[in-house]
Formats: C-alpha cells, sequence, structure tokens
C-alpha cells in the first residue's frame, strides 16, 4: 500500500506567500522560496504553488518566483495560476515544476485538459476544483457547485459531475478545495470530497479545512491520498503550529501510513 501524501499548499500574490479564510483576507505569511526550503527540510511530500492573481489578472504566471522556490526544494512541485496554453505549461515546466495545476481555465477551456494530457502524460495534470456546498438541484445534484476566480465566479457545474468530466478528459489527479472550510480549521469537508473519491479512480488530495492532525487522518479514511495541511503548518492565524514531523509522527499514532522522516546529517 503507498503511503498517504502531506502536501504544503502556497497562495501567492504580489510574489509573498499569503494565507485566506474562505478565500479572502489575505494575510501575508512570507516568501516562497524561503518557505519550501524549511518545508522541504521538514520532509513535506510535496509543495503546490498558486499565483492567485494570474488568472483574475490575465497574465502569465510568475515564473520567476516559480524557479527560485523550485530551486531550494526536491519534492515534487505543482504549479498553477495563469497557465492558458500548452507554451504556458512548458514554461512552467521548465521553471522547475513536476506538474501542472489547472482550475478556472480548465472549466473555460475544458480541452486543455486533454492537450496537456496527451503532451507530458496523465500523471502531470491535475484538475483543482473550488467547491460550494449549495442546494441540490437538478443541475447541481451533489449539492456541490464549481467557482472559479477564487471563488468569486459560481458555474452553475455539479462538483462531482466535473470530477468524472476531469478525469474523462484526461486529468491524473483531482485537489477538492473547499471554499466553505477553507482556513476554518474546522476539518475537510468530508461529504464532497467522499462523493468525489467514490466517483472517479483517480488520487483526491482534500483541501480546506484541516486543523488538527485527526482531521488529516478522517480525510484519509474516507480515500484521500493526499491532504494539504497550510494552516497547520504556517498559518499567523493559528496559535501553535505544527512542524511535517510532528504531523507525521501523530499521524503514525492515529495508524496512518505516511512516508518517513529522515534524521538530519
Amino acid at each position: 500500500m503507498l503511503a498517504n501524501r502531506l502536501i504544503a499548499c502556497f497562495d501567492v500574490k504580489d510574489g509573498r506567500v499569503t494565507k485566506a479564510q474562505q478565500f479572502q483576507d489575505n494575510i501575508d505569511v512570507g516568501d516562497p522560496a524561503e518557505l519550501a526550503d524549511r518545508l522541504y527540510h521538514e520532509d513535506v511530500d510535496e509543495i503546490v504553488i498558486y499565483d492567485i492573481m494570474a488568472s483574475a489578472q490575465k497574465r502569465q504566471i510568475d515564473l520567476a518566483m516559480v524557479r527560485k522556490a523550485a530551486h531550494r526544494t526536491f519534492v515534487p512541485l505543482t504549479v498553477g495560476g495563469g497557465i492558458r496554453s500548452l507554451e504556458d505549461m512548458h514554461e512552467v515546466l521548465r521553471a522547475g515544476a513536476e506538474k501542472i495545476s489547472i482550475d478556472s481555465m480548465a472549466v473555460r477551456k475544458p480541452e486543455i485538459i486533454t492537450q496537456g494530457s496527451v503532451e507530458f502524460g496523465r500523471q502531470c495534470i491535475v484538475l483543482s476544483m473550488q467547491v460550494k456546498r449549495v442546494d441540490a438541484t437538478a443541475a447541481i445534484p451533489s449539492g456541490y457547485e464549481i467557482a472559479i476566480d477564487g471563488a468569486r465566479t459560481f458555474t452553475g457545474m455539479d462538483a462531482v459531475e466535473w470530477a468524472k468530466r476531469g478525469q474523462d478528459l484526461g486529468a491524473g489527479e483531482i485537489v477538492v478545495n473547499s471554499i466553505d472550510r477553507d482556513g476554518t480549521g474546522a476539518g475537510y469537508d468530508l461529504d464532497i470530497t467522499g462523493m468525489i473519491t467514490e466517483a472517479v479512480s483517480l488520487p483526491v488530495i482534500a483541501s480546506g479545512g484541516a486543523g488538527l492532525v485527526s482531521h488529516v487522518s478522517d480525510a484519509f479514511a474516507i480515500g484521500a491520498t493526499g491532504a494539504i495541511v497550510s494552516s497547520m503548518l504556517y498559518s499567523p492565524r493559528v496559535e501553535h503550529t505544527l512542524s511535517v514531523g510532528e504531523m507525521k509522527a501523530q499521524l503514525v499514532e492515529l495508524g496512518e501510513r505516511v512516508r518517513p522522516v529522515h534524521s538530519a546529517d
């Protein structure tokens, strides 16, 4: 059995890592490259970097920032924000990313998922989804709607159906970002995360809301193979953050299979 993954996610705005709550009120955390270096040495399993204003500002992702962060870390790096074409994907990979995250552009131009999958392999393409609980309707039977543009635009699309379509189009992994739980510390939205893990055969990453290590274990229990744990690692809103090692030790105590922490030389 493969070990589950602990993933740090950086929301980068104006070249700085920020931390939001329910996709609003971003507060400063620090330099992306310095934070990547710290978490790499703590044995985080993966790092995700989102240039959160690139799509809204209709500009290319900050490639200089990606290069600096990639130079300081040697774990898989996923990068997203402002990726609109195969050429943008090539640029991000040349800057040091291993995987490409597509969110708003995947909704606007679904064929980009297939294009990326054909060009680079399915394992390289991550479909990131912003989801919000709504009243269930004929159009949104799951009761979860897809939003884009940093949760500013709602699409009328059902989250489970979009996940299944993303798999059919060629995505190799799905990240489920809960708008309602983001930055709250109340735990992941296990309802929609579980529905998506049951609906697709791809690795599913839980995101948004983790405040306790037990929340991570809960996500693994319903089928997520990875968990984004940013707030617990570095959020200024959290009184007592944890190191990756502390988090992994607690997960082992809970019976979870995680990748080991290496002793310092």
